[in-house]
């Protein structure tokens, strides 16, 4: 469970799922333990309901933990990651009834692991192990719906800066679809440092004119089946603080240029993060004639790679009770001083309608430590949501309410991020220089990705 290079604990973030694979509920619930555990009664159940979805043959993970033999093996690494909670990996304090994909294990669970490996590991009788989670081979979440594919290949060069690239690809829906899950499958994990996408309905053709000038028709054309209605009143203040400021330039030549328009943010994937599950009775809409765009982060590994990542959708038979968004809202304008310890980055998310929100993505670069989210309402009262005293970068997760945060009309989402630019810093690209918002992983941001829906605009 504990990797012995940079390396591989990169191969474990991003293999790890934002919502792990559905693992049988038939795993039998842990027991009154004996004086000294096996791992057939007391440790198997544990590890298959919290670790093997990515420590599997097959997965990512650095060994399977899906056998005795493979655990046994690396019993040391086992219990001092479970020991000193590193795995399995949440970085968020507080209780553990908020996050629905709350990893960490209680007190009992690593208490029976500790007691396992210093009672010598032993096996038990295999024969009453419980029953073995079964897995895709494929796609974690069965076999998609829909499929959305780059239509070719990208070569990511050995080194050196990969400009954003950003792919269209029209989907051919003939209707609305509604989105209950969506999986990410890069074709080459190594170098694919995040992948966003988003939706858009291209706009109507003009009507034909005929020799006259005039339209062909004199009424007005009619809104295309499939086309947005007129968009409704902002739903947050001070809009352009939460988009993403502009790409930089883009050289002559530059063969996968960004579009014009990028439409809607639908999802996303980063290290540690990969298949997302909307919460029952929600969904995600995508239109009919909806063009997907893949906003695609290359990163050099030391060796020329080719990369052609596809999504996978799951649909809903019918439409949802509510219809999910996604968003973000960001600080795109601060300075990290050189240097610099401790430098806290703020900014606010203030509806203008009740939003409730189901999910948080906290997201910065290697100089990035810490998080803290308050809900601050309309009377000046302020209450913790989500505290991260220990960021990974190499680790993202998604936080994913157990029951929405509400967020009604003069309250504020209050986020604060903390940097550390000094030496001290091991993953610090440079402590000399002054650090701003930028794309690549030496620069830095303060974004956060939300997931959300409007109970006054509910689908239907």
């Amino acid at each position: 469970m504990r990797s012995a290079s940079p390396v591989s604990v990169s191969l474990v973030a991003v293999a790890t799922a934002l919502f792990a694979t559905q693992v049988s509920r038939a795993t039998p619930p842990l027991v009154a333990q004996d004086a000294v555990p096996t791992f057939a009664k007391d440790v198997a159940p544990i590890l298959y309901r919290n670790c093997v979805s990515c420590h599997r043959p097959g997965g990512l993970g650095p060994f399977s933990l899906l056998d005795y033999d493979s655990v046994r093996a690396n019993v040391e690494d086992v219990a001092s990651a479970v020991a000193d909670g590193y795995m399995p990996p949440w970085h968020a304090d507080g209780p553990r009834d908020v996050f629905s994909n709350d990893r960490r294990l209680t007190e009992l669970e690593k208490s029976v692991i500790a007691r396992w490996a210093k009672g010598g590991a032993r096996p038990g009788n295999l024969k009453q192990l419980p029953p073995r989670p079964s897995f895709s081979t494929g796609w974690e979440l069965g076999s998609p719906d829909a499929v959305v594919e780059m239509a070719e290949s990208f070569t990511v060069p050995a080194s050196g800066t990969v400009d954003y690239q950003y792919f269209e690809i029209p989907t051919g829906f003939t209707e609305d679809k509604w989105v209950t899950a969506i999986e990410f499958m890069p074709g080459a994990r190594e170098v694919v440092h995040h992948v966003l996408v988003y939706a858009k309905v291209p706009a109507p053709s003009a009507p034909a004119v005929n020799t006259a000038g005039a339209a062909s028709s004199g009424a007005a054309p009619a809104r295309p089946a499939g086309a947005p209605a007129a968009r409704p009143r902002p739903l947050f203040e001070n809009k352009a603080e939460y988009e993403t400021p502009p790409d930089p330039p883009r050289q002559p030549g530059d063969k996968h240029p960004p579009p014009r328009q990028l439409g809607q943010l639908i999802g996303g994937t980063a290290p540690g993060t990969n298949t997302m599950y909307m919460p029952e009775g929600t969904a995600i809409r995508l239109r009919a004639g909806t063009v997907i765009t893949f906003q695609m982060h290359y990163t050099a590994h030391g060796h020329e790679m080719s990369d052609r990542t596809k999504i996978g959708f799951r649909f809903a038979k019918t439409p949802p009770r509510e219809e999910m968004r996604m968003s973000a809202f960001i600080n795109g304008q601060f300075t990290l001083p050189a240097g610099a310890k401790d430098v806290p980055v703020r900014t606010e998310l203030e509806p203008t309608d009740t939003v409730q929100i189901h999910g948080l993505l906290p997201h910065t670069h290697l100089r990035g430590t810490r998080w803290k989210y308050e809900l601050r309402m309309p009377d000046g009262s302020t209450r913790p949501v989500l505290d991260i005293p220990r960021y990974d970068f190499n680790w993202q997760t998604y936080y994913f309410f157990n029951k929405p945060l509400t967020i009604p009309p003069g309250a504020k989402l209050v986020s604060t991020a903390w940097y550390d630019n000094s030496a001290s810093n091991k993953h610090n690209p440079d402590a000399t220089k002054d650090v701003r918002w930028g794309d690549q992983t030496w620069e830095e941001m303060q974004y956060t990705a939300f997931l959300y829906t409007v109970p006054s605009r509910r689908s239907r």
